[in-house]
């Protein structure tokens, strides 16, 4: 690892740590923001100390770059928790279900869908 590196990787580690301090749980209530601090502090301890002896590169950067992306998330959307990939998970169930089924498609036709709260003009 080159000094560079290192120390980006020192100040993440103590931006973790002042974040964690200052964190408010997004329901003002005290015992959620105990409970989200702790996670945040065991969090960045675990994840640091099992990446400690990472010497490939590529792979430190992808960790920097995770451990950023998740700071910017928990504090945009106030929640220290790693958001789910939902989306990722969607786009495979939908790839799956075309491979099993080729002819069928899931698309509509936007002029035939009628909002529930519009008024029905068929009889006309």
């Amino acid at each position: 690892m080159t000094m560079a590196t290192r120390q980006e990787v020192l100040g993440l580690y103590r931006r973790i740590f002042r974040l964690a301090r200052k964190w408010q749980a997004a329901s003002g209530q005290m015992e959620d923001t105990i409970k989200e601090k702790q996670y945040i502090l065991n969090e960045a301890r675990t994840l640091f100390q099992k990446n400690k002896n990472l010497t490939d590169t590529d792979l430190i950067k992808q960790c920097i770059d995770e451990c950023t992306a998740r700071i910017e998330i928990g504090l945009h959307y106030q929640i220290p928790y790693p958001r789910p990939e939902i989306g990722q998970r969607r786009a495979q169930a939908l790839e799956s279900d075309r491979d099993s089924n080729p002819g069928s498609t899931t698309e509509y036709n936007h002029e035939q869908v009628i909002h529930p709260s519009e008024p029905s003009f068929s009889h006309l």
